[in-house]
């Protein structure tokens, strides 16, 4: 599904040059759960966004399902995106003026989903996430567990191929993150393809396989699990 080939990416002032990928390269099969693990500053936010399709790298290639897509402007990008990737992040980035069903539905109005449509998808999604008892309650009136459920029912309402979660339970006590990592191997196991960037060794003995990153550049690789 992903292939990156000597990825690279440059951020530049007028006084110092910083490599934040140094000829990355790395794939990601279909159905595989991949944790990035690294100390900050390694580059894995950066591969992040440049996968979910939010930034383009200046040097290497970048395939998902076959196709090269570094060098699509913003709107193939977009197309893209929103039709195929899942974003989580670790502030959950839900809108506060949005009541939860709100929230999840947003991804639908976005490609266009008839409203009856919208409301099945919704509720079912919720029903799975197990949070549907909260879906007139606005994120505020939510436990830090039950906004990042919100946050995971978003991302999965379209039904993506994959999912990029960005330090997913950074923000909660262990049994919320644990409900959150069951969540993500479930999704995995009905045949999510899954990415997740984490400083979390006990959240990365959930994936299949473990890459380590240092100055923008892999230096190992543990497979954990067949899938």
């Amino acid at each position: 599904m992903i292939k990156v080939e000597e990825l690279e990416k440059f951020y530049s002032t007028e006084e110092v040059r910083t490599i934040a990928l140094n000829r990355l390269s790395f794939e990601v099969k279909e159905g595989e759960f991949v944790a990035v693990m690294g100390p900050s500053g390694c580059g894995k936010s950066t591969l992040l966004n440049i996968l979910g399709l939010l930034d383009d790298p200046d040097g290497g290639s970048f395939q998902f399902n076959g196709i090269e897509v570094s060098g699509f402007n913003e709107r193939k990008r977009a197309n893209l995106r929103k039709h195929n990737i899942g974003f989580v992040f670790q502030s959950f980035n839900l809108i506060d003026e949005l009541t939860v069903f709100e929230n999840v539905e947003l991804p639908l109005i976005y490609t266009g989903v008839k409203a009856a449509d919208r409301k099945a998808r919704v509720e079912q999604v919720l029903e799975k996430m197990q949070i549907m008892h909260r879906r007139r309650h606005f994120p505020q009136q939510l436990s830090g567990g039950q906004q990042q459920r919100v946050a995971v029912a978003r991302a999965v309402v379209n039904n993506p191929k994959l999912i990029l979660a960005d330090e997913p339970t950074g923000n909660l006590d262990s049994s919320n993150g644990n409900e959150v990592m069951d969540l993500l191997t479930e999704l995995n196991e009905q045949g999510t393809t899954i990415i997740m960037v984490t400083h979390s060794e006990h959240d990365a003995k959930y994936s299949h396989r473990i890459i380590r990153m240092l100055d923008g550049q892999k230096v190992t690789e543990n497979v954990l699990a067949t899938y």
